[in-house]
Formats: structure tokens, C-alpha cells, sequence
């Protein structure tokens, strides 16, 4: 990395020894226009397919939103920049793709004066440097993009592509693992021959101390104060001190899953009406249950359509296999090994990538710092 950091740092001594212009994205562009999206076949959601030959790409933060096999409505295969009219999302490809929602922007640049992939890195160093954030294209058209020359551009591309690629390779590693280990925990946390039990008579449901306090009146402080999902304010005071697993009482991630629906606390805390808190007589116990209760489904005891909601007595309703402390002990061993290797961000794949994350920032927003030239083009 120094090496090649060296010789950019020579090139701009060579190229551009008293710094570079920085110009409007509008002059950059292909023709000097940022051009709406005008796919020859727009796809409605009805025609979206999990797999096929073409995605299908959108506004927003997903991205790719689906598949079609449907040549007629393809944009064919170049290098753009694309983004939403009503969405900070920035993306980066050169693929050919379908057309999902309306507002998306194709920014393609003048090759001999801008690389496209460098375009793409020096937008998203711009938001990460000012941490501004937009919901509407018009506010992309202010930000003046640092250009010098294209030998040095492409250098930089090189640099930051081989961080994206090992990204990529370590995400990709990742997602295997965590399949791998829902594979495991599956496998383990059931059984044809089991008996069952249901949570009532197993733990002590400590609902009844919960309190809610509303924002405005809570004091600030270093005590962690949970909800449905998890912290959500830090306050002075506690009224529990323990060892607690913690089960979402209401809110639309009991459905969607984002985040697990049961998670364990311990020490000093604060617990609103939104989690159910339950207390094990050990550790295996209480954290095989935590597994457990993420690795079902749970929605015939879920009530509400607008409101999703799990109470008490749907709670006490779910049926929990019986093992053995000794079993417990042994799935709940191997289950914390894989849930550390692909969670736990200070140890494993998770660290590392988190690694390469920093590193790659950093070396974008060095690579991509320019001393100003002034003058117009």
C-alpha cells in the first residue's frame, strides 16, 4: 500500500504540483446532463422474480430488488452512477438491469476527463466527509468533485477497487458462516422425539416491575434503558440487577426479524413495557432459550395488524423442548462458538471486516484529499 501510496504522491508532484480544480457534477456528465432513467420497459412488482438473468434495481438502500428474464425491459450493459431522486442511496454498476420504481438518475461521465469509478468514490468520500445526507437529487447537483489527472484517478481506482474486492470476498465468507450456523442451530434446537414445556414453568416472568419512562422526564446517565429491540436511551437509575433475557413484547421487528426478538441483559438496567423479562435459574438455560425463541417462527402467536403484538399469555403459549442441563450446556457451547464468529464484532470475520471497512475509509478519504487550484473551467 505505501508503495503504490508513493507513487501517486509522486504523480500529483508531476501532474498537478499546486493542487486541482473542483467542479460541478453537472459539468462533468456526459453531455453536461444528468439524465432520468427511461427504461424501455418499466417492471411493476408483479413481474419481479427471486432469481432470473437481469436485476432488477430500485431508489433505494436494497438496491437490487428483484429478477427478470424479460430482454425487453433491459437497459443494456454500461458503466453508470446511479441515484434516487428521493433517496441517499449511491450506487456503482456496470451491468446490464431492469428498471423497478420512477427517480432513478443515470449519471454517466466524459471518459477522457473523469473515470467513472472514481466519480463513484469521490461521491460517497463526500458524504462521509460532511456526513450530509439527502432524500432529493437536487441536493447531489451542489457538490463540486476534486479532478486531477486521469493517470491519478486511475490509480486511485485501482487502490480502493482491491479494498471493495477483498470487502466483498470477506462479506460473501461471512454470509456462508451465518448460514452454516443457522444450519447447526436449527439442527440442534430440535428433535422428532422431544417432549415440551412452555415458558411459564420454566422462568420467572418479571413483567410486572417493568416502567416505562416517557423521553422528556428521563435523566440522563450511564445505566442502559431497553426496549422492544434493544437500548434505547441511557438514564441514572435502575430497577433491575441481574442476569435477564429480554422478549419483545410489540413492534413491527416481531414480524420483520431485522433484529433479534430476544436478547440477554445483564447487570444494572432499565426496562420499559415494550420487552417481556424473564429470569433462568442458570446461564445455559436462559441462553438456550434465546436461541431458541430467534429460531422460530412466531407468528401464530403473534396478535395485531397494525400494532404486531406478543403478550404474556401467547408468550406463555409457545411450546420449548425439554432437554437435559447437560444437553443444554453442550448446544448452548457450540451455539455461543458460532454466534461469536459470525455476531461478535472484536473476534472472527466480523472483526475483520469491520478492519477493512476502517482501513478502506480511511484510505479513500487520504487518496481523494485535494489541495484546491483555483480557476474555471
Amino acid at each position: 500500500m505505501l508503495e503504490v501510496q508513493n507513487k501517486i504522491e509522486k504523480l500529483i508532484a508531476e501532474l498537478c504540483p499546486n493542487g486541482v480544480k473542483f467542479f460541478d457534477i453537472d459539468i462533468l456528465l456526459e453531455d453536461k446532463v444528468v439524465k432520468t432513467c427511461i427504461p424501455p420497459k418499466k417492471l411493476t412488482k408483479k413481474y419481479y422474480k427471486t432469481t432470473g438473468e437481469f436485476p432488477i434495481i430500485d431508489q433505494g438502500q436494497d438496491f437490487i430488488v428483484g429478477y427478470t428474464d424479460d430482454n425487453a425491459a433491459v437497459i443494456v450493459k454500461d458503466s453508470y452512477v446511479i441515484f434516487g431522486d428521493h433517496t441517499e442511496a449511491i450506487k456503482y454498476i456496470d451491468f446490464s438491469f431492469a428498471q423497478g420504481a420512477d427517480g432513478i438518475k443515470i449519471l454517466k461521465t466524459n471518459q477522457s476527463v473523469l473515470d467513472i469509478k472514481y466519480f463513484y468514490y469521490a461521491l460517497n468520500n463526500f458524504y462521509l466527509k460532511t456526513g450530509k445526507y439527502t432524500r432529493h437529487f437536487s441536493f447531489l447537483k451542489k457538490i463540486k468533485i476534486p479532478i486531477p489527472p486521469l493517470a491519478i484517478q486511475k490509480e486511485i481506482v485501482k487502490i480502493l477497487n482491491s479494498f471493495t474486492e477483498l470487502e466483498a470476498e470477506l462479506e460473501a465468507e461471512l454470509e456462508a458462516r451465518k448460514r452454516q450456523y443457522e444450519y447447526y442451530r436449527d439442527k440442534l434446537l430440535n428433535s422428532d422425539d422431544l417432549e415440551f414445556t412452555t415458558l411459564d414453568k420454566i422462568s420467572l416472568n418479571l413483567d410486572s416491575k417493568r416502567k416505562p419512562v416517557t423521553r422528556g422526564v428521563r435523566t440522563k446517565g450511564e445505566i442502559p434503558y431497553y426496549g422492544a429491540s434493544g437500548i434505547v436511551d441511557y438514564v441514572e437509575d435502575y430497577i433491575f440487577d441481574g442476569d435477564y433475557l429480554l422478549v419483545s413484547e410489540d413492534g413491527a421487528n416481531l414480524l420483520a426479524r431485522s433484529t433479534p426478538i430476544a436478547f440477554s441483559v445483564s447487570g444494572k438496567s432499565w426496562i420499559n413495557n415494550h420487552a417481556h423479562v424473564l429470569e433462568f435459574e442458570t446461564y445455559e438455560e436462559r441462553r438456550f432459550i434465546e436461541f431458541y425463541l430467534n429460531s422460530i417462527d412466531l407468528t401464530p402467536y403473534i396478535s395485531g395488524a397494525a400494532q404486531p403484538k406478543l403478550n404474556q399469555a401467547n408468550l406463555n403459549k409457545i411450546p420449548i423442548p425439554k432437554y437435559s442441563l447437560e444437553e443444554q450446556k453442550r448446544i448452548v457451547s457450540i451455539l455461543d462458538k458460532f454466534d461469536a464468529l459470525v455476531n461478535d464484532i472484536s473476534i472472527g470475520l466480523p472483526a475483520e471486516l469491520k478492519a477493512r471497512r476502517s482501513q478502506y475509509e480511511y484510505y479513500r478519504g487520504k487518496l481523494l484529499t485535494f489541495k484546491p487550484l483555483s480557476g474555471r473551467i
